[in-house]
């Protein structure tokens, strides 16, 4: 396609993902109780071959030719990457301080019970050639456990904060077993890319590189930024300079994670949790914020629900598969988090609501296993199966939670009411 094509057909994609996106948003939020972005996961999917693409074939292929899915991907990219950076902007890190041992349990729990899943279950999948020819038992097994014990940090906080979980203790738990599960998952699938990239010396590059980065960044990173905090402070807000070279230090983070083999997320949150509290935070997320939700983030959602095809799992045996990938997840993940939360001193009922919480995958899952799918480690049929993993335990959590823990926790006065429109 000729740039001007691509300038042409862009305007009109953007139109129909925009309103595909706020419409199925508002009708989860509604009707279904969900955060407005597990919407927005559900209208990606319906934009793509699976319901769109199945009902209207010819205008789908219409509305999104081949050629200008480039265009999207580095929006998505984008999108993504300044998601997470508003994550960390938002990120407290008394959470940890607070709960570290019990949320050490949890998380260290919630990530060896999926690895154990995926032992088990990876042998099965490889049979059915579920995964790339180039990938062996040991990188499938380690991104499987990787896509099963990954929490949703963002759809976590999302929840949390709408359920008026924020200050309670079993947000502070959640949020910090959450994030650390995170960091792991994405160390994990760095290693596994690393591997299939050209040996063990791209694997000691992510390490190295990305943890070279991390260490910079949560030791010097407060201190390099600190000037730039009270420049806003005297300024009384961000102006438009300031917020450039906010922009700038997010494009080099993120530049630097992806040069090691880490993904750009990863340095966009980084860049979020070091920056300076107050005036600065505050202005970078109002003004950045409202773009990246509403403009940025449905092209993620959007470019994933073209790669799924939810069509190929099409015969029993693929279902059994992702039937046992769904059961398996669930039960690893969520008995697991339950178990530790117990055996670290709280109560079954604040247990049960840790083992829910966690269970959300949304946002994060996409994005592995879309960078999955993008480096050729699994298959179409096995991004179809984890797409629909994804959507069913993020929109299990809310009402799971509020069913073992919330509804008890709000009649007793130990929890904010929920919203009305919930």
């Amino acid at each position: 396609m000729t740039p001007a094509e691509l300038s042409v057909i862009f305007f009109l994609q953007l139109a129909v993902i925009l309103a595909a996106c706020r419409a199925v948003g508002w009708l989860a939020k509604r009707f279904l109780g969900q955060p407005q972005v597990v919407g927005e996961m559900i209208a990606g999917v319906i934009l793509g071959p699976s319901l769109f693409g199945l009902i209207a074939p010819d205008i789908q292929a219409t509305l999104f030719p081949e050629g200008s899915r480039g265009v999207l991907f580095v929006l998505a990219q984008l999108g993504v990457g300044l998601y997470m950076f508003m994550v960390g902007l938002g990120f407290r890190t008394e959470h940890f301080r607070q709960n570290a041992r019990s949320a050490a349990a949890v998380s260290i729990s919630g990530m060896a019970a999926p690895f154990l899943v995926a032992v088990a279950i990876t042998p099965w999948l490889m049979s059915r050639d579920l995964f790339g020819a180039q990938v062996g038992q040991f990188q499938a097994t380690l991104f499987m456990g990787a896509c099963i014990a990954i929490t949703a940090f963002p759809m976590l906080a999302r929840i949390i904060h709408e359920r008026g979980l924020a200050g309670a203790p079993i947000g502070t738990l959640s949020l910090s077993a959450g994030a650390v599960d995170d960091a792991g998952a994405w160390t994990i699938l760095a290693i596994v890319l690393a591997m299939l990239g050209g040996g063990p010396e791209l694997a000691i590059k992510a390490i190295v590189g990305g943890g070279l980065f991390a260490v910079f960044m949560l030791t010097l990173g407060p201190r390099v930024l600190a000037p730039l905090g009270r420049l806003a402070e005297r300024q009384g807000g961000v102006r438009q300079t300031t917020l450039a070279v906010v922009l700038t230090l997010f494009a080099l983070s993120a530049f630097a994670m992806d040069a090691v083999g880490i993904h750009a997320v990863f340095g966009g949150f980084l860049l979020g949790c070091v920056m300076p509290r107050g005036v600065l935070s505050e202005g970078v997320r109002k003004q950045v914020e409202p773009v990246v939700v509403v403009l940025l983030l449905p092209m993620f959602f959007t470019f994933s629900g073209l790669n799924t095809q939810l069509t190929t799992v099409n015969d029993l045996g693929l279902l059994a598969i992702a039937g046992v990938v769904l059961i398996g997840s669930v039960a690893a993940k969520g008995l697991a988090c339950w178990a530790a939360a117990r055996l670290t001193g709280h109560d079954n009922a604040t247990a049960m609501g840790v083992g829910a919480l966690m269970n959300a995958r949304g946002l994060m899952e996409l994005i592995i296993i879309n960078i999955g799918l993008q480096h050729g480690v699994i298959g179409p049929e096995l991004f179809a199966m984890l797409v629909l993993m994804a959507i069913i335990t993020t929109l299990m959590a809310s009402p799971l939670f509020e069913w073992v823990y919330g509804r008890k926790a709000r009649e007793r006065g130990e929890l904010a009411a929920a919203p009305t429109d919930l």
